[in-house]
């Protein structure tokens, strides 16, 4: 396997861990609804903009705005709303350390969903200790300690969500051989279409005036963490396959936890980094067996 993915592995990780960080700030000014129809709206303008400057056109194939479509339910528009609404109820630093049982999910759709890989017994324990590392993570013999119940299922959704979406990515969209460019502007595009009726149904489009740090923080949540960072995902995806792109989310939480105790002067409970460490133990070992979705037939 080619390294040069690693390239943009690193520079995607950096921007994901600080997204955490981004949805805080961004939620002083808008609803969580409103958080993630933005960032999809300003990572799409973003992204058809560097499409088109570096010579490139979006799809132009129904099929191909479908597959993306449902990439951007998947990848955006369900995770992102998921993850504003989880974070008014309890800290970034634990939405960043959940965010990482992504591998794990995205092992077990590949099992029941997209029959790309066979079980094996590496796998499964990796699977059963990234649960007890959950269980820690969220404090369970305290009853969650002090995290709300809804947003714990919220912020597990979202993971579900990229847990499904990534490997979607990697059998449908991969194969159409587009430039990453261009996937990433319809992927934030579609999730914007489905997220602004939303938004305009659901309440207030802005819940108080804007400050240059919560409207800094949603241009670079909506720029970076959602257009530029899913051009280097598609490119991690093609590359090194949808396996090693959702190990990304080994890194959130130490991105996320450095910059939610230094700006925003959130807690640490003890036992949330033993268990994010068991989490990410878990994780690793699902990663047993590199995927292969060319045996699988469409």
């Amino acid at each position: 396997m080619r390294t040069s993915w690693v390239y943009k592995f690193i520079p995607l990780a950096l921007i994901w861990g600080s997204s955490f960080f981004c949805i805080e700030l961004s939620l002083e000014w808008t609803t969580a609804v409103g958080v993630a129809f933005w960032r999809t709206a300003l990572g799409a303008a973003a992204m058809i903009v560097i499409t088109y400057s570096l010579g490139f056109r979006l799809p132009g194939k129904l099929k191909q705005w479908l597959h993306l479509l449902v990439a951007g339910f998947f990848m955006s528009a369900f995770p992102f709303t998921m993850y504003a609404f989880a974070q008014q109820y309890t800290t970034s630093i634990l939405a960043a350390i959940l965010n990482a049982t992504t591998p794990m999910f995205t092992l077990l759709a590949t099992f029941t969903m997209f029959r790309a890989q066979k079980q094996n017994p590496t796998a499964i324990i990796g699977l059963l200790v990234g649960l007890v590392g959950v269980g820690i993570t969220l404090g369970i013999w305290q009853g969650f300690g002090a995290s709300e119940p809804i947003a714990i299922i919220a912020l597990l959704l979202a993971s579900i969500s990229y847990g499904i979406g990534t490997p979607y990515i990697r059998r449908y969209i991969t194969p159409m051989k587009l430039p990453a460019t261009a996937t990433a502007s319809v992927q934030v595009l579609t999730s914007a279409i489905i997220l602004l009726p939303v938004y305009l149904l659901t309440g207030p489009l802005f819940i108080a005036p804007p400050t240059i740090q919560s409207a800094g923080a949603l241009v670079l949540l909506g720029v970076l963490g959602s257009g530029i960072s899913y051009w280097l995902f598609h490119q991690v995806v093609a590359a090194a396959g949808s396996a090693v792109a959702a190990t990304v989310t080994y890194t959130n939480p130490v991105v996320a936890t450095f910059w939610g105790v230094l700006l925003l002067s959130e807690g640490l409970h003890w036992y949330e980094p033993v268990g994010a460490i068991l989490v990410l133990i878990g994780a690793f070992f699902t990663q047993g067996r590199r995927l292969n979705f060319r045996k699988t037939k469409s």
